[in-house]
């Protein structure tokens, strides 16, 4: 079934409409100019602003372009289309179960081992090269722990590694 971009994109717009509304119905935290609402109003706004360009189809022909170019090369190499594995629809089921590994996890291993943990999993999963995956996750998490705790003072579990901060 494939389903028309001016629906797909309508449906992200309200979805970030509806995220945006709700974020900024939060109520301020005193003595802090960021509260609780700025996340999600600025993720809806920023989901608003996606869902329309996928509805007017902006950027579509970047998509045609990189489609003809791995096409091209495939010919160029003589390889042939090659059905995917009979388990590679497990892979979808691999972000929820790490969601459940991280409500699970977080609290006696901390944060930022737990996060480095899904985002190597992740990555790796999907095909990514563990020259670029092994990086992320060691420094994706510290700088998402740093985020949290000095720009939100949002605190994060410490667990096995507590941050220097």
């Amino acid at each position: 079934m494939v389903i028309s971009d001016r629906i797909t994109g309508a449906v992200i717009a309200a979805l970030g409409a509806a995220a945006a509304y709700a974020g900024s119905r939060l109520p301020p935290v005193p003595g802090q100019q960021v509260g609780p609402s700025a996340f999600p109003t600025v993720i809806g706004l920023g989901l608003v602003v996606c869902g329309v360009l996928v509805a007017l189809g902006i950027g579509r022909s970047f998509e045609d372009e990189a489609e003809a170019d791995v096409a091209a090369s495939e010919e160029a190499k003589g390889l042939e289309h090659v059905p995917p594995a009979r388990l590679s629809w497990l892979r979808a089921a691999i972000p929820p179960g790490l969601l459940l590994f991280y409500v699970y996890a977080v609290d006696a291993l901390g944060f930022v081992p737990t996060a480095a943990v899904m985002i190597l999993a992740l990555a790796l999963a999907f095909r990514g090269s563990l020259r670029v995956a092994l990086p992320m996750a060691v420094l994706g998490p510290i700088l998402v722990h740093l985020l949290f705790y000095k720009l939100l003072r949002v605190p994060l579990p410490p667990g096995l590694v507590p941050m220097p901060w």
